[in-house]
């Protein structure tokens, strides 16, 4: 519709291109779900192994992880939302105003390939627990070698694509589904699998105190010696993964496309979820799984893909989460990658850019590759982007701050910009050129590559005229901002309204739905701390696998309906 009081036709806008208006903006619980629901997903059982492999010590993963991960919070809390929340913009668009057309239009082509191919190793991580269920057999080359292999990744590939092209909304729905019960099972299968280590290494399957729970960690799972036999990483490498594990969405600014719908900057602080319970607890998690499953079968961790050792923890829930927790992370890259998408094709919609994209994830998904170099993906994708992160973060703090006009190329007209671009491409420079003299540990390689984009950027700016003063083009921006503000005023008249449903049924299913994770944990709890010997340990294990996957079963049946009711529409 066009606002009849501006000149503005926002008829020939996409939504994806305005600020997030009020009525769009979401609570806490939104963003503490979504990243829960993103970051402890099925990457933690490969990411959990590669400690183990590494050679980290136990003391090393609980102090290192702690540390790096407080220090992710920090860099969402105090970069990314502050900007998202100010500007109500994805950084795509928000690049656009401050670069011009040419370093968007390759930027927005990097992060289309980059979560494209993280989305693509989602489905296929997802797809290993499918084919563990159907005895199809592991995907060990580069290219699958199974027909059904392929069909599987086809089947399960297509749901994520469906749910990520309908927006936010649903990405944030399902995630908030999930997050509960993926949290319950990371803590569950440790405990599971934690007698069956204990009696391997100290000969009982019970643990008497922290020391022990200590030594069976130090002895068979974190043993501080890598996979060559060879003294492995330190604390200070544990804590600059945890850190630069998500560079490329946090100091790299890309979740500005999910913090611009926060209500206050403080939400950044709602990453602590994926954090801590998804970075923290299941990698430490999935590393005991992964050691547990290891003396079970009798295999070399390395040798063990996230079917195996989700089966061997969790029974058939453990299928499920490999799948649940793939689709929860490749949903949202999805949507980041088919915002991008947009941004490059202005004529399409996110719909339909976010189902080409995923089309192409999943034909991706059918090579598994993409899931064994998942690591070295992360690492080097948050390198590509850090450069723009710190240009977008000097454009928007640090120039009002030194007398430097923000959005100057665009009130200059300007759709290539050189100090953008030529800034993106001396940090590339620089950081990977650091990489290769081998100066530092390659994970806070990010941190001087930021500082030296931040003073490049700033000094080619000023020869450009980002020093100069705009006073005309900021007063009509200001009078746009205005008229984008009465547009969403217009809008939020003929929003519907959603309402949560407060009747005793509701109230009794989001009860049972609650129980049934209690009773998932119980089980849990009686398998590790009441199995005096292997034989109760079997038994008891056998009944969390059985009675836990009805709880599943009952879980989201009853938390899907309780969702229904609560976003039901009212005229």
């Amino acid at each position: 519709m066009k606002s009849e009081s501006s000149n503005v036709n926002f008829d020939n806008i996409s939504e994806e291109q305005l600020p997030i208006p009020k009525h769009k903006r979401k609570g806490w619980s939104h963003f503490l779900g979504l990243y829960a629901g993103e970051h402890v997903a099925a990457t933690e059982f490969v990411i959990g192994a590669t400690f183990v492999a590494l050679g980290a010590t136990m003391t090393d993963i609980l102090l290192g992880l702690l540390i790096g991960n407080l220090l992710a919070i920090l860099s969402w809390t105090l970069i990314t939302t502050p900007i998202a929340v100010e500007t109500r913009l994805s950084l795509y668009t928000y690049l656009q105003k401050i670069a011009g057309n040419s370093m968007t239009t390759l930027y927005n082509w990097v992060n289309v390939i980059i979560f494209t191919v993280i989305s693509a190793a989602m489905v296929t991580v997802s797809a290993t627990a499918v084919r563990f269920a159907f005895g199809i057999p592991a995907q060990l080359n580069w290219y699958p070698t199974n027909a059904w292999f392929v069909l599987v990744v086809l089947a399960v590939g297509m749901i994520v694509v469906l749910v990520a092209m309908y927006g936010f909304n649903a990405v944030s729905n399902f995630s908030k589904i999930c997050a509960p019960w993926l949290f319950v099972m990371f803590v569950s299968g440790p405990l599971v699998l934690m007698p069956a280590l204990a009696e391997h290494v100290i000969g009982v399957t019970t643990l008497s105190s922290w020391a022990d729970f200590m030594h069976i960690g130090s002895v068979s799972v974190w043993t501080g010696v890598n996979a060559q036999g060879e003294s492995g990483i330190g604390l200070f490498e544990v804590i600059g993964f945890a850190w630069a594990a998500n560079t490329i969405t946090h100091v790299g600014l890309i979740d500005m496309a999910l913090l611009r719908y926060a209500k206050s900057k403080t939400y950044g602080l709602c990453t602590s979820s994926g954090m801590m319970f998804g970075h923290y607890i299941a990698w430490i998690s999935a590393g005991i799984m992964g050691a547990g499953t290891a003396v079970i079968v009798k295999k070399s961790i390395i040798e063990l893909d996230p079917g195996d050792v989700a089966f061997q923890a969790l029974g058939l829930s453990g299928l499920v989460i490999v799948i649940v927790a793939g689709w929860t992370t490749a949903n949202a890259n999805l949507y980041r990658a088919g915002l991008a998408a947009q941004a490059i094709f202005k004529d399409h919609s996110r719909t339909k850019t976010t189902f080409i994209v995923g089309v192409v994830a999943v034909c991706i998904a059918c090579f598994p590759f993409v899931f064994n170099k998942m690591l070295p993906l992360l690492t080097y994708a948050g390198l590509l982007v850090v450069p723009v992160g710190a240009i977008v973060f000097t454009e928007h703090f640090i120039f009002p701050r030194i007398g430097f006009t923000r959005y100057w190329a665009m009130f200059r007209n300007l759709t290539h910009s050189t100090p953008a671009v030529a800034s993106w491409g001396l940090g590339l420079a620089f950081g990977f050129g650091l990489n290769a003299l081998d100066v530092m540990s390659f994970y806070y390689l990010f941190i001087p590559t930021w500082f030296f984009t931040s003073i490049v950027y700033i000094l080619l700016a000023k020869r450009y005229g980002a020093a100069e003063k705009y006073p005309e083009q900021q007063a009509n921006l200001k009078n746009y901002d205005q008229q984008v503000q009465q547009h969403h005023q217009e809008q939020a008249q003929h929003e519907p309204v959603l309402v949560r449903t407060q009747s005793l049924m509701t109230k009794v299913i989001r009860a049972i739905s609650l129980l049934s994770l209690a009773t998932t944990l119980v089980l849990a709890f009686n398998t590790m701390f009441l199995s005096g010997d292997v034989s109760a340990y079997e038994a008891n294990r056998d009944m969390f696998f059985d009675i836990g996957f009805i709880c599943t079963i009952i879980y989201f049946a009853s938390a899907y309906w309780v969702m229904q009711q609560n976003n039901k529409v009212v005229a």
